[in-house]
């Protein structure tokens, strides 16, 4: 089993206005670099981050630059899997980085679904699919193909469902949201 993180920061923000939302601070540090020290503490064979125009200090992950992130989220997973697959992976575990209160115990959690090429597990809120997600090598073709904002979706729907509590799952989509985090998660 040779498990591949796959990080994906490369999105054009556009509800999150000018700014790199991955580059926003939450509690002094970049947004984008809770998950990814988070998910550096897994025991993955390679991490990789697809992203655009974050100058974040990535230590500990392959860099995967998205020349094109207004063809959406598809891309950045294609990006990222065709990597993955040419570093020897086997699985993929998917994470987004405006997602920075996921715990280590949930990506856990989620390694423990793989069980070979077909393994497909997705977070939930207790109602809906989402990212994180673990995908299994016979998902590379599909994951590869995708285009467009609306990521791995239709897989996802077929996958082993994880929950967590809403909390973990909260994403960055604005300034605001950033903002209301800050003061409902952090001293």
């Amino acid at each position: 089993m040779t498990i591949a993180c796959l990080l994906l920061a490369a999105g054009q923000s556009k509800r999150f206005g000018a700014g790199d939302k991955i580059a926003a601070p939450l509690n002094d540090t970049p947004l984008g670099l809770h998950a990814a020290r988070t998910l550096r503490a897994l025991p993955l064979a390679s991490r990789l981050v697809v992203t655009n125009r974050s100058d974040l200090d990535w230590s500990g992950w392959t860099i995967v630059r998205n020349g094109q992130p207004d063809t959406g989220i598809g891309h950045s997973i294609a990006l990222g899997t065709a990597a993955a697959r040419a570093a020897g992976a086997t699985a993929i575990l998917l994470a987004l980085g405006d997602m920075p209160f996921v715990p280590a115990s949930h990506f856990e959690r989620l390694l423990s679904h793989y069980r070979g090429p077909d393994s497909l597990a997705a977070s939930s809120d207790g109602q809906h699919p989402m990212p994180p997600a673990l995908f299994g090598a016979r998902w590379f073709d599909a994951l590869e193909a995708l285009c467009g904002d609306r990521g791995a979706r239709g897989l996802l729907d077929q996958a082993a469902l994880v929950e967590t509590l809403p909390d973990h799952l909260a994403d960055v989509d604005s300034a605001d949201d950033l903002q209301a985090l800050q003061r409902r998660f952090l001293p």
